[in-house]
């Protein structure tokens, strides 16, 4: 008889640049203020990175924490998956320079779905891991979205901010169906490539050898947001088999306080079961949801076995969601 696995989410850690930005320090060289600013976005803060500091100093610094709240051996990870935009070089994959960095041995690379890379490469590790033999996954989303703002276009440079998160994902065998409930319950990806040109770089290595700067239109991206990230999370419910009163926490990407509240609204979620941390650093894309994650953690608000909700929405149009019973049962 074939047993069953299930992919555990047992660790998670986050780092955000000791560069912290206020609206009011920005306000000092771009044209726009604390009010303009914290009323279309609710953001307050934001960090940026130093000028000695690479997206892998920071995904390394977000994983040391997650491994040691798994609670496993940093060699114990053979697969590692680092959502980025932001990648310290063309190539190789940042993911190669994390494992270097961390001293350890396991298959490792990038991919790319912007401020959505983080639950793609949940969905893309889990498929992974049910389907081969890895066993501990280092999953990262790690931006330094800094090194894309234009600084003289205020409606996206006040938006953004640097930072990483990350998780471990353990494989384990359901004996007597006793994980059922546990782990990884279900995950949706969906792209649209009609609508590449509503949140995009104006530069790519083979358009103009550039990296370019960030360009969004504002109020489409927002529309397609809201609609979008509502719909996947409901489709995500079905297929984990879950109704939305029984969510614990909803960890939604952390781009716009607006967004935020009108997707609670619209799926009737209870706001004080939404977790918040876009005031405190921005839009940083990949990294997002696992910085909330952490925070949730950390203020003792996300606990063990509760079931928590991920959405995202990046350029592309890329976006998903996932619903999780968070951690593991006591007896493993």
């Amino acid at each position: 008889m074939k047993i069953s696995s299930k992919i555990l989410l047992t660790g998670v850690g986050s780092y955000l640049p000791e560069n912290k930005c206020s609206n009011e320090d920005l306000s000092k060289y771009v044209d726009t203020s604390d009010e303009w600013i914290s009323k279309r976005s609710g953001i307050k803060f934001r960090h940026f990175i130093s000028d000695k500091q690479t997206t892998s100093d920071m995904a390394v610094n977000a994983s040391i924490k997650a491994i040691k709240v798994s609670m496993i051996k940093k060699e114990d990870i053979d697969l590692i998956i680092v959502a980025t935009t932001t990648p310290d070089n063309t190539f190789p994959s940042t993911a190669t320079i994390v494992q270097k960095k961390l001293g350890i041995k396991a298959a490792s690379f990038d991919i790319q779905a912007v401020c959505a890379g983080f639950v793609f490469a949940l969905s893309v590790a889990k498929s992974m891991m049910i389907d081969n033999n890895y066993k501990n996954c280092l999953v990262i989303g790690a931006d330094a979205m800094s090194k894309l703002l234009n600084w003289n276009d205020r409606t996206t440079s006040v938006l953004f901010g640097d930072g990483a998160g990350a998780v471990i994902l353990q494989k384990r065998n359901n004996l007597n169906n006793n994980l059922d409930d546990w782990g990884i319950l279900s995950n949706v990806i969906h792209s649209d490539g009609n609508f590449y040109d509503l949140l995009k770089t104006d530069g790519g290595v083979s358009t103009n050898q550039q990296t370019g700067f960030i360009e969004m239109e504002g109020k489409e991206v927002f529309k397609h947001a809201v609609d979008k990230l509502c719909l996947s999370f409901k489709e995500a419910l079905q297929l984990s088999n879950k109704k939305i009163n029984e969510i614990d926490w909803l960890v939604p990407h952390q781009a716009n306080q607006r967004i935020l509240k009108a997707v609670a609204d619209r799926i009737k979620i209870n706001s004080e079961k939404v977790i918040s941390t876009v005031k405190f650093h921005g839009n940083t894309s990949a990294a997002s949801i696992p910085l909330a994650l952490d925070y949730g953690f950390l203020s003792n608000k996300i606990k063990n076995g509760q079931l928590v909700g991920f959405q995202a929405i990046g350029g592309g149009l890329s976006w998903g969601a996932s619903v999780i019973r968070f951690g593991k049962p006591k007896n493993i």
